[in-house]
């Protein structure tokens, strides 16, 4: 029987890395023979390194190879990538657009509390000339 937290936890081990997920990128384009995917790494890696991997890929099924006579392509499978999605980064979107949506609510019901408070702008204006006028008119003020 197959252990689902073993495999998410290889897609994430494989996901982990930039060179891996440089090479998810160039197969996501298209399939890639691996000597192709060496070529594209080699002023960075060498063949080894390069189809070490590969392999840690293959293990996530993150890659799925096929054979054709000397030729060895590589494919992207997207499926596990999808399952974590699912299992872990939209449920997280999902609490981070609520808290969001909450944050909005409660903006929107302050800024409409705030502006039903607000005297009118004649009302205000009559109280800064009247305040000004009182300044103006303070006994024992040098001008």
């Amino acid at each position: 029987m197959k252990n689902p937290t073993a495999e998410v936890d290889l897609v994430w081990k494989a996901l982990a890395d930039s060179t891996r997920r440089s090479i998810l990128d160039l197969l996501a384009e298209r399939p890639l023979a691996t000597g192709e995917v060496v070529a594209r790494f080699e002023k960075a890696l060498c063949r080894t390194a390069v189809m070490k991997h590969l392999e840690i890929l293959v293990q996530a099924k993150l890659v799925i190879v096929r054979r054709e006579g000397k030729m060895r392509w590589n494919y992207l499978n997207p499926v596990p990538i999808q399952q974590v999605c699912d299992r872990w980064v939209s449920q997280h979107v999902r609490q981070v657009a609520s808290a969001v949506s909450r944050l909005k609510e409660l903006t929107e019901d302050r800024v409409s509390q705030s502006t039903t408070e607000r005297p009118s702008s004649a009302s205000k204006s009559r109280r800064t000339k009247a305040i000004s006028s009182d300044r103006l008119n303070t006994p024992g003020e040098k001008r």
